[in-house]
């Protein structure tokens, strides 16, 4: 059984009115939750962490791994609870040794998108990971788009290695298909290496359809190229650093499709609901 801290129960008393969570005059979402957030309660009890899901007020969910039960078994649980799975993360490894294994699983869960987190890499990313990666997700893409899922790359911070005039993460731009290899924007891992994201959502104007919305906490040091940090720098959303007014309309104006709170801490279950009546307020 899967139990609210008193902090976490009053938090989600203040939160809107159910299947409307996170969502006010100015921020309409739809805003959906990267389960990983809950990953320690996922690993003891499945269905009642689902049940928390959607007490918490979500309708969307973007998942990370099944925990051991098959694509058909976790389907069901969220259909049982009226959650809709929007999309996938999926390992990197995977998407490169069987790109249509990966399909497959993608059409049984139901996904609209499946994508990829973390390229494997040795070190400081570099040309050679990069290029590799290139090959691999417009390959990915093209496999998952016989099935009708669009593939996506969620950004993790590493990309921003000098590389010519600019970084990694232009090349990628460059030579990944921009009809068929979107993109995440996980706000967090934009900013912890030191970018701007309201200038790379209007530089990529097409690309983004999805958001991490993750705040960092005051005073972290940014610039590292590492994609590693302490989980305990996630912070509920409007407690850290992040302009999310700035950030919220840049990806409105881009077309962002869908948002998901993802929280790391170890606090997440009270921070959620924190982070969803922030949004309700939004100005």
């Amino acid at each position: 059984m899967v139990l609210l801290t008193a902090g976490a129960a009053a938090a989600l008393s203040m939160s809107s009115h159910a299947g409307e969570a996170g969502i006010g005059p100015k921020f309409k979402g739809p805003i959906g939750l990267q389960l990983y957030s809950l990953r320690a309660d996922f690993s003891n009890n499945v269905p009642a962490t689902l049940d928390l899901v959607k007490k918490l007020g979500f309708k969307y969910v973007e998942l990370a791994g099944t925990y051991g039960l098959s694509a058909e078994e976790f389907k069901k649980l969220l259909k049982d609870r009226g959650l809709i799975a929007v999309s996938a993360h999926f390992p990197y490894d995977r998407y490169k040794s069987d790109p249509e294994g990966v399909a497959r699983d993608a059409k049984e869960l139901g996904l609209k998108y499946a994508g990829c987190a973390w390229i494997t890499h040795e070190g400081d990313f570099d040309e050679k990971e990069c290029r590799d990666a290139i090959d691999v997700f417009n390959r990915a893409a093209f496999a998952l788009a016989k099935e009708g899922i669009k593939f996506f790359y969620h950004t993790h911070g590493y990309e921003f290695q000098p590389y010519q005039q600019g970084t990694l993460f232009d090349l990628l731009m460059k030579e990944t298909d921009p009809k068929t290899v979107k993109l995440e924007m996980d706000v967090f891992w934009i900013v912890f290496p030191g970018q701007d994201p309201v200038k790379l959502l209007h530089q990529h104007k097409g690309r983004w359809d999805l958001m991490h919305v993750k705040d960092m906490k005051k005073g972290l040091q940014t610039g590292a190229l590492t994609g590693h940090t302490d989980v305990s720098n996630d912070v509920a959303l409007g407690k850290g650093q992040m302009n999310w007014p700035a950030i919220i309309q840049a990806a409105k104006e881009v077309g962002v499709k869908y948002y998901f709170i993802e929280d790391q801490s170890p606090t997440s279950k009270q921070q959620i609901p924190q982070s969803l009546r922030y949004l309700e307020q939004l100005r």
